[in-house]
């Protein structure tokens, strides 16, 4: 990677870091980078209001060099996510969230700093004599910024631009604490599991504390159903793992002259399959849907955070092995997927590709803990496997 991009793309993640925002908030910094791309490339940015893209028009055919013929080359997109957590920074740093409460505890601001320094590559701007030659692929490429991954709810928008362009492949980095740094971690098939979050809400009549007999308390109903949730995901019959967390639990007030008349539980829902997911929930639902008969109560159910599960394509693995083993880069292929979720499987959803992992170091702090900041040294490393993965001519 040409030095000077690197040293610009350093500056633009701390900028980014210092000025976070949360899902479905993220104006700021969807502009900060629009400008940027526009300041320093040449590349064509298209806004499409929550999140954006910038586009490379390349050559559509390259070459087969046995043959001597011509084969179509497919679009291939590159995305990242620019949303932060709601996390306070506690670490002294000279580019500190200065948003309180808000912090990029995720890396967020590193892997959008690393797409845009792909589109200073692509950009193609003049060089010092005797550096890198310029990079010009011949196929077109887009640069996916996208918002409000935290939550689930960014991903399955900006995934129509698969196939409103065409595009044949899409790629994705995430940084990860744990592994050794800059090795490069791999899974085909699911690599990150589904999950949802379920609110299950009841609702009695109130009583005075003294008379309970009054009114319809669902704190029994409530509580049965916690302890029922370890038993449905024993049960046989899933594909893969599952599991249902409890978050929170809700019944009734701190009056003592007021008996418990409403209550609700959360939990998360997580499975490898999507389709284990769906039949989990289904049992929890119907069990909740007795108990509430049973005891005479309203019922009603909420959601939220719904993650696909993250499919990666053997053909798309091996592409980013190839350029990881190019760089001379250690790969790690996972056996078990991640428990954690990614709405990139969205994008998977529509065309083959796959979701890396580039590690931080094994002693790094965790991802959305208070000691974690990206690490600025992984990202000419994933840049650079960016600009491989465009080279290898091999169709998915």
């Amino acid at each position: 990677m040409n030095q000077n991009h690197l040293a610009l793309i350093t500056e633009l993640r701390h900028q980014l870091h210092a000025h976070p925002e949360l899902s479905l908030q993220e104006s700021d910094t969807r502009q900060f980078l629009m400008e940027f791309i526009k300041k320093h490339t040449t590349l064509e940015v298209v806004d499409r209001g929550s999140w954006f893209y910038a586009y490379y028009q390349g050559r559509r055919e390259t070459e087969n060099r046995e043959s001597g013929t011509t084969a179509a080359c497919g679009p291939i997109a590159f995305r990242a996510d620019f949303d932060a957590l709601p996390m306070e920074e506690s670490i002294d740093l000279p580019y500190a969230s200065e948003h309180p409460g808000v912090a990029h505890k995720c890396g967020h601001d590193g892997h959008s700093a690393a797409l845009a320094g792909l589109a200073l590559e692509l950009a193609g701007t003049e060089q010092e004599e005797g550096s890198e030659s310029l990079f010009r692929p011949k196929r077109d490429v887009y640069l996916i910024f996208q918002h409000a991954e935290e939550i689930g709810a960014g991903g399955e928008t900006c995934a129509q631009l698969i196939a409103e362009k065409g595009i044949s492949e899409v790629y994705a980095f995430h940084n990860w604490s744990g592994f050794p740094e800059q090795s490069v971690i791999v899974r085909s098939g699911t690599i990150q599991c589904a999950s949802k979050g379920l609110t299950i809400c009841m609702e009695g009549t109130p009583a005075h504390a003294s008379e309970p007999e009054n009114g319809m308390n669902p704190a029994a109903a409530l509580s049965d159903l916690v302890l029922a949730v370890k038993d449905e995901v024993e049960e046989p019959g899933y594909a893969g793992m599952v599991m249902a967390t409890v978050v929170n639990v809700a019944i009734g007030s701190r009056n003592f002259g007021i008996a418990a008349y409403q209550g609700e539980v959360s939990m998360t829902l997580r499975a490898q399959y999507e389709h284990d997911m769906r039949m989990l929930e289904e049992e929890i639902r119907d069990h909740a849907r007795h108990l509430a008969e049973v005891e005479g109560l309203k019922l009603s159910f909420e959601e939220s955070d719904v993650f696909p599960e993250t499919v990666n394509a053997p053909e798309a693995v091996e592409k980013v092995r190839r350029a990881a083993e190019q760089q001379g880069l250690r790969v790690i292929d996972l056996e078990k997927p991640i428990r954690g979720s990614e709405d990139f499987g969205y994008y998977l959803k529509q065309c083959p590709g796959a979701i890396f992992y580039i590690g931080n170091g094994e002693e790094y702090p965790q991802l959305h803990t208070c000691g974690f900041d990206f690490n600025d040294r992984i990202l000419e490393t994933a840049v650079d496997l960016f600009e491989r993965m465009i080279g290898d001519s091999s169709t998915l």
